[in-house]
């Protein structure tokens, strides 16, 4: 029985990471509200959870999002990393659902992954995020569930465009299963 994660999963996730922190930073785009950002880094983590399942997906978003508040802001706002952690778990579930290693997803993986990335967005930005800053740093409610609405509807509108792009571009270069005969 194989324990702990492949050597293709632990590139990934360090690939994932990185491209978190470059998108966050470079492929960030203000939202108007102040510490929020629409982010393309969700349609990215949302392409790497998918590939490499949840525990990829967890640790993507956990690393990369510790790593570019740390790097840009000066230390990580944990409750923001951990909602990222929750959104690439839960979408990463969605790869036992969508075969897109056999070059599958039309519109029926197409409509279940985006189910899936807007719940995982829904229970991460309206609920997870807002309900740790007040518990962490007793930021006013208000305040954080105005920033979860506009990060949360922003993430899934993203996700919905570039992540799905994304994953119908991976598709297209993989062999669909069965698609192959044997000449006689």
């Amino acid at each position: 029985m194989r324990k702990g994660l492949s050597i293709i999963t632990v590139v990934a996730i360090g690939i994932g990471a990185a491209l978190f922190v470059i998108l966050g930073r470079f492929g960030s785009i203000p939202s108007g509200l102040p510490d929020t950002n629409i982010e393309t880094t969700y349609a990215v983590l949302s392409l790497f959870s998918v590939l490499y399942g949840p525990i990829a997906g967890l640790l993507i978003g956990l690393i990369g999002h510790t790593l570019k508040d740390a790097i840009f802001y000066g230390s990580p706002w944990f409750s923001w990393v951990i909602a990222s952690g929750v959104v690439g778990l839960v979408v990463g579930f969605a790869a036992r659902s969508i075969r897109i290693h056999d070059g599958e997803f039309g519109a029926k993986q197409i409509v279940r992954f985006n189910l899936i990335q807007i719940l995982a967005n829904a229970v991460a930005w309206f609920v997870i995020a807002p309900v740790l800053d007040i518990l962490i740093y007793a930021e006013p409610s208000d305040k954080v569930f105005t920033q979860g609405l506009v990060a949360g509807a922003s993430n899934i509108v993203t996700v919905a465009v570039l992540g799905t792009l994304l994953l119908l571009a991976y598709a297209k270069t993989r062999t669909k299963q069965g698609s192959l005969t044997k000449e006689a």
